[in-house]
């Protein structure tokens, strides 16, 4: 071999490591048809091609090829071949390490025809050169329709390529490698959230059709792990895994969204052969969820799902609007006791709407004075006589208008606004009951006040409430802090002795919207209480509900046996009040008798000392 020869292999191998520098997963491709373009043309061959080996599968695959065969059969006879079926020539090459020369076997006619149909004319000679790497992970070849001598020189040049095809083969794969591992999600190897994020955004730009996306969040996974433990709930979600993959088309894009949410991207689908609606696609995913089943120590375990469904068409807004639209419906599924499927609307959009605006600007509201108090009176149903005042906040909010509680208490409770909301409600009623005192000589009516759960749990609550009344120079008997049977619930022992340092206050207390609760005869026996307030569900039908009237009754036998006041809320008429009053109920409010009016309102009406 001459200077020139070896001159010339030395240009080869340079030339083909600049075509290899610095390509990555997306210009790999196009960089190996480029490297067997320039092998061809230097060899003076008919064609070059490039195939990588799944040890796994026991197959080798077509990567790259040169010329182009734009009338390839289809299937592709040499698109991917498995060992196990190959001839001599491919399945000498699974384990190949070293370069080899085949020449057409006389007797090997599958071979022989495998190659014509592929490639169109007949081969004589091919130069094998193995990529390896620990093992043989695949092959560059170069085919001659006529016998050719392959020189010392020639193969080493050859050699010295393969092993460069051999580094950007692996470093494409660890590449991938830490690419996946980046957007999938370690436990269930669904895609995770920012892999679902990349691929939601690609798809609204991209213009090709509307989507559905559905937001999944399972039911009660926290208490499976707190029965069974973390790794049955991991467990649980591995299964889970599997069967959205099953149920879902294979292009949906199926993602982890974090705990136990997932979200789901897709197309619109077909189901049993027939197109279908994101909701019915919402419904087939429940019942799969339904039937996932996994067993724990013995037990047979499953979960149900709430699904928030909504549609885009590529270009209307931004990814991060449609999945709080499809959050915000799995949110209405929850509170509709989960196991459904909601679709985001025009109502939902206005409620999440408000919901932002609370949380944002509640805080802002309760500082600058936007707060104000409406107060209803609770009567004696036997004389009218004004015996106490339920204090009610509003919010005079600058675009909305005047919002009532049900509008944004909720949303305070779920946001931690609900303690400075309920303080400021606190201190702002026993000002005007104070104000009034002052202005009414010997005004005796008990000032009642809604304490949220996390207001009654604060550390310093008990102080909050002896400051205010000091500070408006109220006796304590004047105070009654009403509370829900749900509040209770958070923590019962600890509920207990902060109403118990209330009570030494001589504060009242009375439990509120009782029987919608968790009603249980160990709060009557546990809790320091002074009252019982009879929920206007069971009120407002109950001169017609025989079911309300049982209710009511039961209620007040648990009154008067445990000594405690009976109160009714939601009086509207006539017959309500007489059938509260046939059971031993004689303090009520309600529409009959005045709804929540502003301060001086009731200032005037307390001036009067009945309602007639």
């Amino acid at each position: 071999m001459g200077m020139r020869d070896i001159r010339s292999f030395d240009a080869l191998v340079t030339d083909v490591a600049s075509d290899l520098i610095g390509v990555d997963g997306s210009s790999v491709s196009t960089a190996y048809t480029r490297v067997l373009r320039t092998l061809v043309k230097f060899f003076d061959v008919h064609a070059g091609y490039l195939r990588h080996t799944d040890h796994r599968n026991r197959s080798t695959v077509m990567i790259a090829e040169w010329p182009p065969r734009p009338d390839a059969p289809e299937p592709d006879p040499l698109g991917i071949i498995y060992f196990a079926d190959a001839d001599v020539v491919f399945a000498a090459c699974e384990h190949l390490v070293h370069p080899k020369v085949f020449r057409r076997p006389v007797d090997d006619e599958e071979l022989h025809l495998r190659i014509e149909a592929a490639f169109g004319y007949t081969v004589a000679s091919m130069a094998v050169v193995p990529l390896v790497q620990e093992k043989s992970i695949g092959w560059v070849g170069l085919i001659k329709s006529h016998d050719r001598t392959w020189s010392e020189g020639e193969i080493n040049a050859l050699v010295a390529i393969a092993s460069m095809l051999t580094q950007v083969h692996a470093r494409i794969r660890a590449e991938e490698s830490l690419r996946l591992a980046a957007e999938s999600d370690a436990l269930t190897g669904l895609a995770n959230r920012r892999k679902c994020t990349d691929d939601l955004r690609r798809r609204l730009s991209s213009g090709t059709g509307p989507l559905t996306l559905l937001f999944l969040d399972l039911d009660r996974l926290k208490a499976l792990n707190d029965f069974y433990g973390h790794s049955a709930g991991d467990e649980y979600l591995r299964a889970l895994a599997d069967t959205l993959r099953a149920v879902l088309a294979p292009e949906a894009t199926i993602a982890r969204w974090g705990g136990d949410e997932f979200v789901v991207v897709m197309q619109p689908s077909m189901l049993d052969g027939k197109p279908t609606s994101p909701y019915n696609l919402a419904l087939r995913v429940l019942d799969a969820v339904a039937a996932t089943r996994v067993t724990i120590a013995g037990d047979e375990i499953t979960r149900t799902a709430s699904i928030g469904v909504t549609t885009v068409t590529p270009g209307v807004g931004s990814v991060d609007d449609v999945i709080a639209n499809a959050d915000q419906a799995a949110l209405v599924a929850k509170h509709r006791g989960g196991n459904s499927a909601v679709l985001f609307d025009s109502t939902i959009r206005a409620n999440t709407a408000l919901r932002n605006d609370v949380e944002l600007h509640l805080q802002a509201a309760i500082s600058n004075g936007d707060l104000v108090l409406h107060f209803q009176p609770e009567v004696d149903l036997r004389t009218g006589e004004i015996t106490a005042v339920e204090a009610l906040v509003r919010w005079q909010h600058p675009t909305r208008g005047l919002l009532p509680p049900s509008d944004f208490i909720d949303i305070a409770e779920s946001s931690e606004l609900a303690t400075g909301l309920g303080r400021w409600v606190l201190v702002d009623a026993v000002r005007a009951y104070s104000d009034w005192a002052s202005r009414i000589p010997g005004l005796d009516i008990v000032l009642r006040v809604d304490i949220s759960p996390a207001q009654l749990l604060a550390t310093e609550f008990v102080t909050v409430v002896a400051q205010a009344l000091d500070d408006g120079c109220v006796p304590p008997t004047g105070l009654c802090l009403e509370i829900t049977e749900n509040a209770v619930l958070q923590d019962t022992g600890q509920t207990a002795k902060i109403l118990t340092t209330l009570r030494e206050l001589g504060v009242g207390i009375a439990i509120d919207d009782f029987g919608t609760g968790f009603s249980s005869l160990a709060h009557l026996k546990v809790l320091p209480l002074d009252a019982l307030k009879i929920d206007g569900e069971f009120v407002k039908n109950l001169d017609s509900d025989t079911n309300d009237q049982a209710i009511v009754r039961a209620i007040a036998n648990l009154a008067a046996a445990f000594g405690l006041e009976l109160l009714a809320e939601g009086v509207e008429t006539e017959a309500a009040k007489s059938a509260l009053l046939a059971v031993g109920c004689d303090r009520a409010q309600g529409y009959l008798f005045s709804r929540p009016v502003p301060e001086a309102e009731m200032l005037e009406m307390l001036a009067r000392g009945a309602i007639h």
